[in-house]
């Protein structure tokens, strides 16, 4: 077993740091209610180390305290990238190669979502991180409907594309928004298309488990610091296969 525990002033000491906000206005009373909270989450002692007032009876704390709470790695689950990661002109050569036709990716942020970073940052030619977008891909052909596209919409042009994957970008988690319009989404697919009609369906967001794609329905879940070219290198070992 590796078992590690935090990391504040000294190896070993179980020092972390916590922020959070409450529905109270700032005072004694709110600091001592900050303390209070992180006493009860197991911080002993706890610090409150800054308290700021964010607008009408809200405020913001940041509290530093020791915990005696380990970490076994060995039973840590992740989702392991799974496929080799390709540049974009293996991507464009495997895709004609194999496919003997443009991908076709419909994306688009769905429900009442409006922030459309995530998505513009996937598919748009500009890219992210001094990666291209996927419209830089050109045997990629790219759709980007934008924001607040209700399902139906989605479905509607995924199937006049004649999408191969459709991606979803989901970054309003209110009330577990993201969830509730991913198996949204994943049903209105399941019941519009049969199995071998479907296109793959991807989600991400900041909040996303990648450990929940099975439950949600969907074929791949990339959480946040995903770049284009792992999401092209994933699309061409799903819907293509990489091997020569």
């Amino acid at each position: 077993m590796s078992i590690v525990r935090p990391y504040g002033d000294a190896t070993g000491d179980g020092m972390v740091q916590l922020s959070f906000t409450l529905p109270i206005p700032h005072d004694k009373r709110a600091e001592g209610a900050a303390v209070q909270l992180a006493g009860k989450m197991g911080m002993d002692p706890a610090m409150l180390v800054h308290a700021k007032q964010m607008g009408d009876g809200f405020t913001f704390f940041v509290v530093y305290g020791k915990v005696n709470h380990l970490v076994d790695t060995d039973k840590v689950q992740v989702v392991e990238r799974d496929f080799p990661l390709l540049s974009a002109k293996e991507v464009n050569a495997v895709i004609k190669r194999r496919l003997r036709r443009r991908l076709n990716v419909v994306g688009a942020c769905i429900g009442t979502d409006a922030h459309t970073v995530g998505i513009d940052a996937i598919l748009n030619l500009k890219g992210i991180a001094g990666e291209k977008g996927l419209e830089y891909y050109s045997e990629l052909s790219v759709t980007n409907m934008g924001a607040q596209v209700s399902v139906p919409d989605l479905v509607e042009t995924a199937r006049e594309k004649k999408a191969d994957a459709v991606l979803v970008s989901q970054v309003v988690t209110q009330r577990d928004a993201h969830l509730l319009n991913t198996r949204a989404m994943s049903a209105a697919f399941r019941e519009a298309l049969p199995a071998g009609k479907r296109p793959l369906l991807i989600v991400g967001g900041p909040r996303f488990d990648e450990l929940m794609a099975g439950d949600l329905g969907v074929d791949r879940i990339f959480s946040r610091g995903t770049t284009p070219r792992e999401v092209a290198s994933y699309l061409v070992h799903a819907l293509v296969g990489s091997s020569s």
